[in-house]
């Protein structure tokens, strides 16, 4: 049995990390509020957007723009958010995991795949895999902002436009709710119909000044929205991750602690029977 210094300077090193656990925690959830009320302003113009683009995948225009042209699939790419700090449990690994089977499945098919990476557990994670990593973007912050995402995007964007790739999927953890976050893929191009059938007729818009310059805008706009929408809710996802870690990770230290100070209850009393014994053995003998 370890000795009773050996003990007291075991609790007082867990007594000091929960310290840091408790802090995290609060900080995190004293943050998930604003992230929450961030991430929910963002979805109704997202989701707007989604409908309309899904609309104009639908409508019969003499303009097809590219992006809503399918074709052969021969290389694809990703667009991966993740945190840049860690402590958040298995928010990060548990969407890597999950994507490295999806890229798997291209690379039995003979398919080709790229990603860029929004945040550093991404980037440092996919650095080391037999990927292209065609740019990345970290410390983004808790407030991120759409010019912050810009590069990455018009990347997967330029290379959807010149050919080099078929399909761009976009990866993030989506927020359910505090203790849930969900790993989600979304298919960004070639745009997918919208999942509402408004009109079951042949329709089109009313492009001015013409299709093409429109659609131009108005698509990029739209993938621009829901990469940003995608960041927004890995951020409420992080806190909320984090600050369920930190609760369990606090909870665990303070059982650690209590079982800690029994075993040095025990060996203190163990060390008092022994010298008790020994002014006794001692007296005796005299």
């Amino acid at each position: 049995m370890a000795g009773g210094r050996e003990i007291k300077t075991k609790i007082k090193s867990v007594q000091n990390t929960r310290k840091v656990t408790r802090a995290l925690e609060m900080v995190s959830a004293s943050k998930i509020r604003k992230a929450q009320d961030r991430m929910k302003a963002s979805r109704p113009y997202a989701n707007a957007m989604k409908q309309l683009i899904g609309h104009l995948a639908q409508a019969n225009s003499e303009f097809q723009h590219p992006y809503l042209v399918e074709r052969e699939v021969k290389r694809v790419g990703y667009i991966i958010a993740s945190s840049d700090r860690g402590l958040a449990g298995g928010l990060n690994n548990n969407l890597f995991r999950k994507l490295l089977g999806e890229i798997r499945a291209w690379q039995d098919k003979g398919v080709q795949v790229d990603v860029v990476t929004i945040g550093q557990k991404a980037t440092v994670f996919f650095r080391r895999l037999k990927v292209d990593m065609l740019a990345s973007v970290t410390h983004i912050g808790d407030t991120p902002e759409v010019e912050q995402l810009i590069g990455i995007i018009k990347v997967m964007l330029d290379g959807y436009t010149d050919g080099h790739l078929d399909r761009v999927f976009l990866a993030y953890n989506r927020f359910v709710n505090t203790m849930t976050q969900a790993g989600s893929f979304d298919q960004l191009l070639p745009l997918p119909a919208s999942e509402t059938k408004v009109v079951k007729h042949d329709w089109d818009y009313i492009y001015e000044p013409d299709a093409e310059s429109v659609l131009a805008h108005v698509l990029t706009r739209y993938i621009e929205s829901l990469v940003y929408q995608a960041v927004m809710e890995n951020v409420a996802s992080e806190h909320a991750a984090r600050m369920v870690a930190m609760k369990a990770a606090s909870d665990n230290a303070t059982k650690l602690i209590d079982t800690l100070n029994l075993v040095y209850n025990k060996a203190r009393q163990a060390a008092i029977t022994q010298e008790i014994s020994e002014i006794v053995g001692g007296a005796a003998a005299v």
